[in-house]
């Protein structure tokens, strides 16, 4: 249980590392503001994420049902994986799942068939390996860590409160928890506990992340979304135990899916 404990540990410190030092824009006209609050022109300040300016317009979506492909046999398969008694189980729903899917039409609908399939198969080999298969609603040892960017003067942090890792996705880091309740429509600076209460704010907590993160580096293989999801801690030889066990649940859930995993599985 240690060993695996310290893979949920070293898998939730994910969120949002990679995005610590986003500015304040102030571009000129003619220039995106940039995701993480650069300025430029091209795809990686206009494209996803985008927050203000000439911002590229999103992608088309395919015709894939993403409730087709997530079927209940699909899901469930996930879920009875884990214990019986684990406080994820009755929580994370397949119905709670594709209500929060309605608030991103983007997700597993774009490109081809095959991308949409290899898109969810990537999104749930990540969130099985960041709770357990649905297991972990909250971070191990969550409440003991330091989560406060105290830098980051654009969501202060609340100091009675913790922003440890909570969800599918365990959000994480007050950067991460003031965006994410603004774009879904809580306070995340003063109220992260519900995203370990409210499974739907739960999963779209989830799908913020990845639209806002993770999506954009989907043509580059799933090792790119190891990379976007937990960076250092993982790539790079940071913990090749943990990528693979990513990689694994991946290649799984392509096979069910009928899908080839692609090139440029590890980062």
């Amino acid at each position: 249980m240690k060993t695996f404990s310290t893979l949920i540990v070293a898998g939730i410190l994910f969120t949002g590392i990679l995005h610590v030092a986003a500015q304040n824009c102030g571009c000129s006209p003619d220039l995106c503001c940039s995701q993480f609050g650069f300025c430029g022109n091209d795809t990686a300040f206009c494209g996803t994420g985008c927050r203000e300016g000439p911002c590229f317009g999103p992608p088309p979506t395919n015709d894939v049902s993403v409730a087709s492909v997530v079927s209940d046999a699909f899901f469930n398969g996930i879920v009875d994986q884990s214990d019986a008694g684990c406080e994820g189980r009755g929580f994370y729903t397949r119905a709670a799942f594709l209500e929060a899917v309605g608030n991103y039409p983007q997700f597993g609908r774009v490109g081809s068939e095959e991308d949409s399939r290899r898109e969810i198969a990537a999104f749930f080999a990540h969130v099985t390996h960041e709770t357990g298969h649905f297991c972990f609603i909250e971070e191990i040892n969550g409440p003991s860590g330091d989560y406060c960017d105290e830098n980051n003067t654009q969501y202060p942090c609340n100091p009675s409160k913790g922003y440890y890792g909570r969800g599918p996705i365990q959000l994480s880091w007050n950067f991460n928890y003031g965006p994410a309740g603004q774009s879904i429509g809580f306070d995340g600076l003063n109220n992260p506990e519900i995203v370990a209460t409210d499974p739907l704010i739960s999963f779209r907590t989830a799908l913020w992340y990845w639209t806002t993160y993770v999506q954009p580096v989907l043509g580059q293989g799933f090792g790119a979304t190891i990379r976007a999801i937990n960076g250092a801690l993982e790539c790079d030889g940071g913990n090749p135990a943990t990528v693979t066990s990513r990689v694994r649940y991946f290649t799984d859930y392509c096979n069910q899916l009928g899908v080839t995993t692609g090139g440029n599985l590890r980062c």
